[in-house]
């Protein structure tokens, strides 16, 4: 028997897809190139909001804020289908010095986030005199566990899990796409849903492209050390360190421009090491654990496509979530899910439609 709907991307964007269609009674089939969660769902640091708010746009933002305030919900129903654990954090974060203080209070006020400024020694007493900006209400999840959690809630809906199968580029008959050419075969579906992240153009070279998406490669570093020695997220200039509960402590990111390249590179180690040692000095006595990269689905000013194709009825895109589809799942899931099922939706859905 052929599913309602066949999501075409197995991360977390993907899985959250699956996991809200599911619960509205749907049978649907995930299927991925690689294996489920392992592209830029598992390489990503899980701070669950945009890094410095006040520097985004409103489709940003307000997407970000309504997907974090149905994280908690969210969460415990995915781990409660489950069984296992995705580590959600209340844990805040602390930006330095330098940054737009005036510019980011006002921000904070007008959008009733909580922020306060607080001297930088009071939360690392190794950092020089200097105010810092706290913002309390900054959760984080961990990645490679929030996959996990995911999986095993989607498989306890019902959800049909296809790992280490391409899909050709799709073609549509008239107006409608009947089934999708893979390198397992052909699959069948009522309806298509690309959320393929970084390779969503590729699966659409046929079709009049969503708004311009490339992968954009972050590469990160993971130290292990003692749980206590960092309890907030810390970000100054670009660079952020992310703690774990058990201690181990991602430090991130960069944002580089180089294709489906996903090579690490030792120039780039030594840059990320620097600078967290310089923000964390308890750092340069800790174990260096392992140095990766993923590729993040890059879209124009980091505004993804949420939308039914504009010629072709049954084929929607969840995509091009840039450095936020952590952030934005539950929220990107829900529109999708509004928008196929025919509800109204959570939103004004206006700046994510296909272009």
């Amino acid at each position: 028997m052929n599913p309602d709907f066949l999501i075409i991307g197995g991360g977390i964007i993907g899985l959250a897809t699956a996991f809200r269609l599911a619960n509205e009674g749907a049978q649907v089939t995930v299927v991925e190139r690689n294996i489920i969660g392992a592209e830029s769902s598992w390489a990503g640091g899980g701070i669950l909001s945009p890094l410095m708010p006040w520097q985004y746009s409103p489709a940003v933002t307000d997407l970000c804020d309504l997907s974090v305030a149905r994280y908690p919900d969210w969460i415990a129903s995915v781990q409660a289908s489950s069984g296992l654990d995705a580590e959600y954090w209340d844990c805040g974060m602390l930006v330095l010095p330098p940054y737009e203080l005036e510019i980011a209070q006002n921000w904070c006020q007008q959008h009733q986030w909580q922020s306060e400024l607080v001297a930088a020694r009071d939360i690392l007493p190794d950092m020089a005199e200097a105010d810092a900006l706290w913002l309390p209400g900054v959760a984080q999840v961990r990645n490679p566990r929030l996959i996990k959690s995911l999986r095993g809630a989607v498989l306890d809906r019902g959800v049909k899990l296809i790992e280490r199968t391409t899909i050709m580029p799709m073609l549509a008959d008239q107006h409608s796409i009947k089934h999708v050419n893979t390198t397992n075969g052909r699959l069948l579906a009522g309806g298509y849903i690309t959320c393929a992240g970084a390779w969503t153009q590729e699966l659409l070279t046929n079709q009049p492209p969503a708004k311009t998406i490339k992968p954009m490669r972050g590469q990160m570093l993971l130290f292990k050390t003692q749980p206590h020695v960092l309890e907030h997220v810390i970000y100054q200039q670009g660079i952020y360190l992310i703690p774990r509960l058990d201690g181990h402590i991602l430090v991130g990111s960069t944002v580089e421009d180089v294709g489906f390249d996903k090579s690490t590179t030792p120039e780039t180690r030594h840059d990320l090491m620097s600078a967290a040692f310089k923000l964390l000095p308890a750092l340069s006595k800790a174990t260096l654990v392992q140095h990766w990269s993923g590729l993040r689905p890059g879209s124009p000013d980091n505004v993804p496509t949420i939308a039914r194709h504009p010629e072709i009825e049954n084929l929607y895109a969840n995509a091009g979530h840039f450095r936020y589809g952590v952030t934005m799942a539950p929220i990107s899931a829900d529109l999708i899910a509004e928008m196929i099922l025919g509800l109204s939706p959570s939103m004004d859905i206006t700046p994510y439609q296909w272009n």
